[in-house]
């Protein structure tokens, strides 16, 4: 994946997530807010019912002001002016609390004023068993510029708020985790591309060091070769001419690892130049027709196109139609039957190459043009390569504008075109075409892999 794309992915992505962050908590803020005004109004209107049924059982007036005190979060001071039954205090909490859904623990102290402490407490748990408190009525702070008051506390307010709230606690906690899987993802994606850059970079600097063993090899052989004794001994010959040709195999190899190396860098540029594409069409056929022949096989030109000129890349456009022409010669099990043709058609040049090689299956078809990818035949290794020419085809035609379309039957050959627009209206009508084809490919396949 390309750097400038990963750059772009992780900071879209981060400025998504600030994003979602930020408004996440601002809601669990604001939900928070609205459940802690609500705790507190209904909790002041549940011990004003307490105050009410105490001054109506026992008679007495309730103080005209500072009635209620909220001291803290989850601590009210209430003053009634007057004695209080432990017992009955409990009962009208307990019932008050109820009535008002208050469901959650809490404890009391009644204010003694001969001893000045806080004493006649409980611990009471909503629809449980009483509990006795031991060391915690002792933390019920006391009000200045009061006599008769008690004092509740809720000690599990927080988590019971946040119980209110587990619709805006489960979607933080999704959210959470959707971003620790970012990250991780992230992560992964940047292990894998740092992997994959000292992979490229191996292979680069492998292949760079291949050329000066090659060159020292062929000029060797070449030396070889031209020795008078060699030449006398047909034994000798033989083996000068083995060198030879699996030298050049294997430049041909490494150069085209190269080609993918240069098509592949950030600064990768064309030398476009204007080339009459019948006469380099003809050179580069004329040098493969010899191997063809060799095997028996036949050559077919349509070369329909006059004296049309293409702006190009003259040296990428020369290997393309090689490794197409080489392809079309590896991938064929009997007498090779070639066809090249190129016309002229809507606005723009259709240049194909067509062979009656082995095919590719319809499963197989989107893939041939991924990097390194290979159609598997099992473990019959007849057929050498890497995986890189149509990968290079494929780079080399969009980086010109050109589209590249795959025609195969499996065992009944394979037609590739590159279409060349020489109009902007075929270069739109041509995109079209190909979006439509392409995407019809990617149906069939997956078709035939449900299959």
């Amino acid at each position: 994946m390309d750097s400038s794309i990963i750059k772009r992915v992780v900071i879209l992505g981060t400025l998504a997530i600030i994003g979602i962050l930020v408004i996440q908590s601002y809601w669990v803020m604001q939900t928070w807010n609205l459940k802690e005004d609500e705790f507190h109004q209904t909790t002041k209107i549940a011990l004003m019912q307490v105050v009410q049924d105490l001054a109506k059982q026992d008679s007495f007036a309730l103080p005209s002001k500072d009635l209620i005190n909220q001291r803290s979060s989850n601590y009210y001071v209430v003053n009634v002016n007057n004695n209080i039954h432990a017992a009955t205090l409990e009962y009208y909490l307990g019932k008050s609390l109820i009535d008002h859904n208050l469901l959650l623990p809490f404890e009391y102290g009644i204010y003694d004023c001969s001893s000045n402490k806080m004493i006649d407490g409980n611990y009471c748990e909503i629809a449980t068993e009483e509990k006795e408190l031991t060391t915690t009525l002792g933390d019920l702070p006391k009000m200045e510029g009061l006599t008769y008051y008690f004092g509740v506390r809720f000690p599990t307010r927080t988590s019971y708020m946040l119980g209110q709230m587990y619709r805006s606690v489960f979607f933080t906690i999704l959210l959470l985790l959707t971003i620790f899987f970012f990250g991780y993802a992230i992560a992964i994606i940047m292990r894998q591309k740092r992997l994959s850059e000292m992979q490229k970079d191996f292979i680069n600097n492998m292949t760079h060091e291949f050329k000066t063993p090659i060159s020292t090899i062929k000029i060797s052989a070449d030396v070889f070769a031209n020795a008078p004794e060699v030449k006398e001994n047909p034994r000798l010959v033989r083996y000068a001419d083995i060198i030879k040709t699996q030298n050049q195999r294997l430049n041909d190899q490494v150069e085209k690892v190269l080609q993918i190396a240069r098509v592949e860098q950030d600064n990768f540029q064309l030398n476009k130049e204007n080339i009459v594409l019948a006469d380099l069409m003809n050179r580069v056929l004329n040098s493969v027709e010899v191997k063809i022949h060799e095997k028996g096989g036949q050559l077919n030109r349509r070369i329909q196109v006059g004296e049309t000129v293409i702006k190009a890349d003259k040296h990428h456009l020369t290997n393309v139609l090689h490794n197409l022409l080489d392809n079309a010669l590896k991938y064929v099990k009997k007498t090779p039957i070639i066809e090249v043709s190129a016309q002229q058609k809507n606005g723009a040049i259709q240049l194909s190459i067509k062979d009656n090689g082995i095919g590719i299956e319809k499963e197989h078809q989107g893939k041939v043009f991924q990097k390194f990818y290979r159609v598997p035949t099992g473990n019959i290794h007849d057929v050498k390569g890497f995986g890189l020419g149509l990968f290079y085809i494929k780079n080399i035609c969009e980086s010109h504008g050109w589209m590249v379309h795959l025609d195969s039957e499996s065992g009944k050959g394979t037609t590739l075109s590159i279409l060349i627009p020489q109009t902007e209206k075929a270069k739109a009508s041509i995109w079209e075409l190909l979006k439509n084809k392409w995407r019809l490919l990617g149906r069939q396949v997956a078709v035939g892999s449900r299959q």
